[in-house]
């Protein structure tokens, strides 16, 4: 009897089914029996199986009529002979310690469970999975999902060891529809004597690049609408009956997020949307508290109640007016001893309107340039998606504040009243919004000796207060639009570079610079760049290009003559992007990295290969590479 049986079931995944049964066969548990249930796979992948199968006698291979993967994980079940049970997906990898760590772990405890940390697998690139990060932060064991309520969101089946005898005892079984795993991963959390939390990354899950082909991927479609439903109904009841005081952290997760998806397949369905499909989620909402009510976004509660009260046409139209901006509701106060804010919608009962918690004031700069030395910009601020019109005037600050330290420099400090602006948008086209305007003006010549010298970073804030109201935010906007970040300015020996970090926010870098970029611009599909070194490291330079979301780097030559430099980077060279949007930071490598001052002002966007990417300056005036 082999101490794990893997069970891999696998679909039309030709393309990855290799590579995960190549991580489970190069485990450092060697004891292990691997179950591959084909679910009427019409693509090449039962032949690769084959191909393990001959070159692995620990491999079995089971082929079914497509019957889901559900009934596939059964089948898998009932031939499995070993002490522990494991699950892995056919398009995931597993790495190599993984199932040794977990097998220990239970080995150790005594446990019915063991479960550790995921990362995301974007092409070759691994990411944090934001549904594990907080609940694996450090190891646990002996606990429990009443103990570690951050387990909640620990609802897939497959970065999880089970002891086969929990397993039977608890009568667990897969319902033979899609999303299959998540009440099985709950009845086992809440159903187990004890957990163990491993905080190392047991697990790989692929984000997929065919969209026809992942089942999360295809969430509109009612059918997988349904299976999703009857999932989060099925997880609440187990939740009720075994852990009632967790109820609430699920339901601010699944109104997040399946609600969201029920909510936005049923408003594009519209008068056709089935029946059926609105009665499983009504009966859902039937049952969520009212403190899980107020936790999600106004624009989001306001759109899960009209699908609670099965308004779809109302629904329909709130979430396009939503989608094209329109949807601003009125700001208003309530209270007198301690002031709440509502937002007015007459959809929406006054007792599901507060958004006190919720408010937070967006801002972003409309022109930003230097007059001589004086930096002078015109901006914006708004209290969300609200109508704040009866806010009629508060107090408006502009200020620099040096980051570690918490100095601030003022910039600007007056009243401001609300007025109408057409505001444009990422894809060219303008909403109008009401909005705090305001303009400042910095003259660099103001900093002291002692600033100069910190070489510190300052990030800028914008606040408004009055009428019981006080709010601050960093000023930011989006890189991919207006205003172009201006040229650095040197005060005595030190660089003042005007900066906006990946995530649009403004500021201030005071610095040296030991390579100084002069030129840069785009030649065909490359991005070409010439400067100055300062110093002459030991070793030949080198382009060094580094994602920030991950590490990841690349190189390319530099061209060297005396202190000068010329470099070349074909932009169709560069690794594709990971998620919505990749950030390569452009640095010198001559044995130790140099960040490259760019000193012209320079913000291009291209299109090379069917590929977009905008040309910028980074948060302390490197040169970045995006591409969205």
């Amino acid at each position: 009897m082999p101490v794990l049986s893997v069970i891999v079931p696998f679909y039309n995944v030709e393309k990855y089914i290799g590579p995960c049964l190549d991580s489970i066969t190069a485990q450092t548990l060697t004891d292990l029996e691997v179950i591959c249930i084909d679910d009427g796979s019409a693509d090449g992948g039962p032949a690769v199986v084959e191909a393990k199968v001959a070159a692995d006698p620990r491999i079995r291979f089971v082929r079914q009529a497509n019957q889901g993967v559900g009934h596939a994980r059964n089948v898998g079940v009932g031939l499995a002979t070993g002490r522990y049970l494991a699950f892995v997906d056919g398009d995931d990898v597993v790495p190599r310690d993984a199932f040794k760590r977990l097998v220990s772990s239970l080995e150790d405890t005594g446990s019915d469970l063991a479960c550790g940390n995921v990362k995301r697998l974007y092409g070759t690139a691994l990411l944090p999975s934001w549904a594990h990060k907080e609940a694996f932060t450090k190891p646990l064991r002996g606990t429990h999902i009443t103990r570690h309520p951050l387990l909640i969101r620990d609802r897939m089946l497959w970065n999880k060891i089970y002891r086969r005898s929990f397993w039977d005892g608890l009568g667990l079984s897969f319902p033979e529809r899609m999303y299959e795993d998540q009440p099985v991963a709950m009845a086992a959390h809440v159903g187990a004597r004890s957990v163990d939390v491993v905080a190392r990354v047991v697990y790989h899950w692929r984000q997929r690049d065919e969209p026809e082909s992942s089942i999360t991927q295809r969430c509109l479609e009612p059918g997988n609408l349904r299976d999703r439903l009857l999932s989060v109904l099925l997880t609440a009841e187990i939740l009720d009956k075994g852990a009632p005081k967790l109820r609430a952290d699920f339901d601010r997760d699944t109104l997040d997020i399946d609600m969201s998806v029920a909510v936005e397949a049923l408003a594009a369905m519209g008068s056709a949307a089935d029946p059926e499909l609105v009665d499983l989620a009504v009966r859902y909402l039937d049952g969520v508290s009212s403190e899980a009510w107020q936790s999600i976004p106004y624009e989001q509660r306001l759109q899960v109640h009209l699908l609670h009260r099965r308004r779809l046409d109302e629904l329909a139209r709130a979430v396009a007016d939503t989608a094209a901006g329109r949807l601003r509701p009125k700001l208003a106060t309530a209270g007198l001893l301690r002031r709440r804010w509502r937002g007015r919608h007459p959809a929406l009962p006054a007792a599901m309107s507060d958004v006190s918690h919720q408010l937070q004031l967006d801002s972003r700069l409309l022109t930003l340039d230097w007059r001589e030395t004086v930096l002078s910009g015109v901006g914006r601020a708004a209290v969300g998606r609200f109508d704040i019109g009866d806010l009629r005037r508060v107090r408006l600050r502009v200020w620099l504040r040096e980051r570690g330290r918490g100095e601030v420099i003022p910039l600007c400090e007056n009243g401001s009243a609300p007025v109408v602006e057409d505001v444009r948008q990422a894809d060219g086209t303008s909403v109008q919004e009401q909005v705090f305007p305001f303009r400042f003006a910095f003259d660099l010549e103001t900093l002291t000796k002692a600033q100069l010298a910190r070489h510190g970073q300052w990030d800028m804030y914008v606040g408004v207060s009055g009428q019981g109201l006080r709010l601050e935010t960093r000023i930011a906007g989006q890189r991919w639009l207006p205003p172009l970040i201006p040229p650095p300015r040197r005060r005595s020996s030190v660089w003042v570079v005007p900066v906006r970090n990946v995530k649009g926010a403004w500021g201030l870098r005071l610095r040296h610079a030991r390579a100084v970029i002069g030129e840069c611009e785009l030649d065909g599909g490359d991005l070409v760049f010439a400067g100055v070194l300062s110093d002459l490291g030991d070793e030949e330079p080198v382009v060094r290009l580094r994602r920030r979301i991950d590490g990841e780097e690349m190189y390319f030559p530099v061209a060297l003559t005396g202190h000068d430099f010329r470099a070349r980077v074909p932009l169709a060279d560069i690794d594709a992007r990971v998620g919505r949007e990749s950030c390569w930071e452009v640095l010198i490598d001559q044995g130790t990295a140099i960040r490259p001052l760019v000193r012209g002002t320079h913000r291009a966007v291209t299109t090379v290969a069917e590929r977009r990417f905008l040309v910028d300056r980074g948060e302390d005036g490197c040169l970045l590479v995006a591409e969205r």
